[in-house]
């Protein structure tokens, strides 16, 4: 199979897929002359409710963009007639980066103040990306979180449950769909029902059939056997259009019927786990498919109730991360060239101060278990454990070649394996803990005296 494509949209869409703010300011930018080299952080303040860690995802998208973006004749004449002027615009034309990306790699623990990634180019170049990095980083963390800590309930609380991603038709648009089924992967998802997904990232693709094929037949034992005929063995069978145990029943008796091996049956409604009990009784070693409303909370309730699954179907709840829709990633500006050098810069807006410069992160193990982060300047040459950034561009070429998801997937099980149990509880987890260094807690300091001397 070719290698799929990192994203959705094509050049034209991707050149426009920014706020118009972005776009005025390196208009600003190039007019004055105004075009110092600058470092850009993305980062999280602080973590979504009850989240005691993040999952980094979406840099392959970042990279795709940043190696392909680029003005076409109908995103220019669009920005003409927005009123830019000629002469930016023939800048845009031939845009192309040239600067730095170091970044956490896809699959790796993040938590508050930690760069997921650090964007180090002449201002307007590293300004442009801050809508899209946003979007695609953002956005994909979020569900890449929400999958694993899915996924890790289920491996020390369930027996090998499958967890297929049944969300796309909630989620807030196509491309939202489509990176959610990623994201999810990534997480420790084992499949999607969304064959743009498949298609696009070779991820195994699953599906039983809906509440509206058994509604179409005079009854429920016809509809069975109609699927049947089609499909022979190993068909699931929605079982809880009118009455869950009955369909379950029938389900059973036309697989008998027509000589077929039962594959399983799918429960959508009602008491999930005191149903699961029950369905087992009827359909024996068969495979049950448990949807409607799964995410962590349910799983841990479900195996806390002695439900029994095979497998399940988070929809919703995964790809709108229902209890913490928003990831609250920021991309902040933290470095500025001033009389040739690479100054620190921070906001010191209340409840919104940054860390300033340029940052590197250490990850400290011992006893095979993750203890603490340090936050560092990066040209403090700290030896405190395991460098976490990797560079991804340098001097506007790819130095990075991204890993297959199955092998991100595998980093994601690694890393919540070496997270000590404590800081992975779905309820009031452990913070947990990220020092800052000596060096960059002494610019911190000195960087606001200059800005409050300066400013205030």
């Amino acid at each position: 199979m070719t290698q799929p494509t990192a994203g959705t949209f094509d050049p034209h869409d991707r050149a426009l897929f920014t706020d118009r703010y972005e776009l005025s300011m390196l208009q600003g930018y190039y007019e004055s002359g105004h075009t110092p080299t600058a470092t850009f952080s993305l980062y999280f303040r602080d973590l979504p409710a009850d989240r005691g860690y993040a999952i980094a995802a979406g840099l392959e998208q970042v990279i795709d963009y940043v190696e392909t973006l680029a003005f076409d004749d109908r995103a220019l004449d669009y920005l003409a007639e927005e009123g830019f002027d000629a002469e930016f615009l023939s800048y845009l034309d031939s845009f192309e980066f040239t600067g730095e990306i170091r970044a956490l790699p896809e699959g790796t623990l993040v938590f508050p103040n930690e760069p997921l990634l650090e964007v180090t180019a002449p201002i307007h170049e590293a300004q442009l990306f801050e809508t899209f990095v946003l979007n695609q980083v953002g956005f994909q963390t979020l569900v890449a979180t929400k999958g694993a800590r899915m996924a890790d309930v289920v491996r020390r609380h369930g027996d090998g449950q499958d967890l297929v991603d049944f969300g796309s038709r909630r989620a807030h648009g196509t491309d939202a769909g489509l990176k959610a089924a990623r994201a999810g992967y990534i997480g420790g998802f084992d499949g999607t029902s969304n064959m743009l997904a498949g298609e696009r990232f070779d991820i195994p693709t699953y599906g039983t059939m809906a509440h509206s094929w058994v509604q179409s037949f005079e009854n429920e034992r016809e509809s069975f056997a109609a699927f049947a005929d089609v499909y022979g063995d190993d068909v699931i069978y929605l079982v809880d259009t009118y009455d869950t145990v009955s369909g379950a029943e029938q389900a059973v008796a036309v697989a008998a019927d027509r000589d077929v091996d039962l594959g399983g049956v799918r429960l959508d409604s009602g008491d999930l786990s005191e149903l699961s009990k029950r369905v087992r009784e009827i359909v024996g070693d068969a495979s049950i498919v448990v949807s409607s409303g799964v995410d962590e909370f349910f799983l841990r309730e479900f195996f806390d109730d002695g439900g029994v699954a095979t497998a399940f179907g988070p929809g919703t709840v995964l790809t709108t991360s229902t209890d913490a829709p928003n990831s609250g990633v920021v991309y902040k500006l933290t470095t500025v060239e001033r009389d040739g050098a690479l100054a620190p810069s921070m906001k010191l807006s209340p409840g919104k101060v940054t860390y300033p410069g340029q940052k590197a992160l250490y990850r400290v193990t011992g006893d095979g278990q993750y203890q603490y982060d340090v936050l560092a300047r990066r040209d403090e040459g700290l030896e405190a454990g395991e460098p976490q950034l990797e560079p991804i561009f340098e001097d506007g070429s790819l130095v990075y070649t991204p890993p297959e998801l199955e092998a991100i997937q595998q980093r994601v099980r690694r890393e919540l394996e070496t997270l000590p149990d404590r800081f992975r509880r779905v309820t009031d987890p452990e913070p947990y803990e990220v020092r800052i260094s000596d060096g960059l807690e002494e610019i911190t300091q000195r960087t606001e005296r200059t800005i409050q001397e300066r400013e205030l």
